[in-house]
């Protein structure tokens, strides 16, 4: 079992940033590929960002690359996302992810475990 807390909700005006921290508990959060995925109101959720166990190959949605990073520390069992230039179509509910295997077309179903969520404003 991997039980994912997800940290740093907020509101940011536009243009700037803001990370996000998931802490995960349970023995496998080294074996697993941690993600993030977010759903804005009236949306279906997306998949923004995953990183492999290794913390290498890092996978980004188009609409996010070149303004977010994903990365990990094993050590204290965290995945971030930072989020730089932030934009008002970046206002969503953002999830934490874990799963054996994460990458842009990972179907939401088979993903074994989520947090609850964080909202995230950006306003314009």
């Amino acid at each position: 079992q991997v039980h994912l807390v997800e940290s740093g909700r907020g509101l940011v005006q536009a243009g700037g940033s803001l990370r996000l921290s998931c802490a995960a508990s349970g023995r496998t959060f080294n074996t697993n590929t941690m993600g993030w995925f977010r759903q804005a109101p009236g949306k279906e959720r997306e998949f923004v960002a995953s990183i492999s166990r290794s913390g290498g190959s890092p996978y980004y949605a188009d609409s996010v690359k070149g303004r977010f990073t994903i990365s990990r520390d094993n050590a204290k069992n965290t995945v971030y996302l930072q989020m730089n230039s932030l934009k008002s179509e970046d206002t969503a509910v953002y999830y934490c992810a874990a799963n054996v295997r994460i990458v842009p077309t990972t179907p939401l179903n088979v993903i074994a475990y989520w947090g609850k969520g964080n909202l995230v404003t950006v306003s314009s």
